[in-house]
């Protein structure tokens, strides 16, 4: 008996881990859900991509998919610039791949975030979202994500992909697709296939990078993306969540 206790206690702990781990990995999985209006906290918006209008900026079809899932959970306020007087419209933000911020607003931007402003940055540095508008358009989706130090400031490099086109990638515990993904390095927490990093900075301030922006435009991409705006809703939860 004294033999089989600490074997029998080692199966109930083995069991315990393996019945936390399932739990956990399903709580990654599961799809946040709709809030009702009144709960939704507000999410700040800055993006050069058409997600709030179609290129012609017409209000017919009322926006993207991707805008429509963020409308679910949250009070989506755009912003044109990371200046302090719009980050003080609130604490959590989505940049999908912004136009170029000036010096001045990306100090703004990095005293909101080490006061505790929490960001999910999506920096495309080879963006594959198809345009109508000429090349050069100031209205045209970025075609790389416009670093003037900021990602080195967080302590990143954002590396362009080797080869392009569709690749699966890992967010939130998801499955993406994704389109000529880049690459991340640096001293933050970043995954494996280097598509994320998270980085805790100042007073409860963070930021997590993601190396594509593509995987928004669900409508144009060729494969499976049926997980991508899930993902994009639950890394914006973990945010929330801390």
């Amino acid at each position: 008996m004294i033999v089989a206790r600490p074997r029998a206690l080692l199966i109930l702990v083995a069991f315990a881990v393996a019945a936390a781990a399932l739990a956990y990995a399903a709580r990654r999985h599961e799809v946040p859900g709709p809030r009702p209006e009144a709960q939704r906290p507000p999410l700040m918006l800055l993006t050069g991509l058409p997600l709030l209008f179609g290129e012609e900026f017409s209000l017919k079809g009322g926006g993207s998919e991707a805008l429509r899932q963020l409308q679910s959970r949250y009070r989506v306020v755009p912003i044109a610039v990371s200046s302090t007087s719009e980050l003080a419209r609130g604490s959590l933000m989505l940049m999908a791949q912004p136009q170029a911020q000036t010096a001045e607003n990306l100090v703004a931007l990095d005293d909101w975030v080490r006061r505790g402003g929490r960001v999910l940055l999506l920096a495309d540095p080879m963006l594959e979202w198809p345009s109508k508008l000429p090349l050069g358009d100031r209205l045209r989706p970025p075609p790389m994500f416009a670093d003037t130090g900021l990602l080195a400031h967080w302590g990143l490099r954002l590396d362009a992909p080797d080869e392009r086109g569709p690749a699966l990638r890992q967010l939130a515990g998801w499955e993406i697709e994704t389109v000529s993904p880049g690459a991340l390095f640096g001293r933050c927490a970043i995954s494996g296939d280097r598509l994320v990093a998270r980085c805790p900075i100042g007073k409860g301030g963070a930021v997590v990078v993601v190396a594509d922006a593509d995987f928004l435009n669900i409508a144009d991409i060729d494969g499976p993306t049926e997980n991508n705006l899930p993902a994009l809703l639950g890394e914006l939860q973990r945010l929330e969540e801390g």
